[in-house]
């Protein structure tokens, strides 16, 4: 696979940003530090934050009328933290599944966009609001498996370190 380094270059010299939302908290300590030791070595290669928490209350024993509520009140916090140069991507099961060197040709083609900053979502355990999803530039998938929202958020730090490491040429990768 050949990338388009040259290009690559250009766009290093912007400063895109990258947001990753979680939905979900992020609880558990061994998530948490992994976490926090992939966002950073991303540091190394863009600017990049972090933000979890924004999910609401729910019992078990909700109906379907409370989770849509509920869902709602949810995807308008994410909406309301958008802005209108940044791009949205969403993480779902039903989204385009790519291995790691085809998320690298997407990161790379992220970065030659005009835009200020890259979102990356990951719903909480009843999923994204359809507003959120109808808001999404693209929709991708980091397995058909379903994970808890701790571990999608790891693994997509992971998979993003892993972007930039393939896209410098860099042995990570492999």
């Amino acid at each position: 696979m050949i990338l388009d380094t040259e290009n690559y270059a250009k766009a290093e010299g912007k400063v895109v940003k990258y947001r990753i939302i979680s939905v979900g908290r992020i609880r558990e300590n061994f998530y948490q530090e992994g976490i926090k030791e992939y966002l950073k070595r991303l540091t190394a290669y863009t600017a990049i934050e972090m933000l979890d928490g924004l999910e609401e209350k729910i019992s078990p024993r909700s109906s379907e009328k409370e989770i849509a509520r509920i869902l709602q009140k949810e995807g308008d916090r994410i909406l309301a933290l958008l802005g209108d140069n940044e791009i949205l991507i969403v993480l779902d099961p039903q989204g385009e599944a790519l291995s790691s060197e085809q998320l690298a040709v997407r990161v790379q083609e992220l970065n030659l966009q005009a835009k200020t900053r890259i979102n990356l979502v990951i719903g909480g355990a009843h999923g994204l609001a359809p507003p959120v999803k109808q808001r999404a530039d693209q929709t991708i998938s980091l397995s058909k498996m379903t994970f808890p929202h701790q571990m999608a958020v790891l693994l997509l730090t992971e998979q993003l370190y892993r972007s930039f490491k393939i896209l410098k040429g860099e042995p990570y990768h492999k």
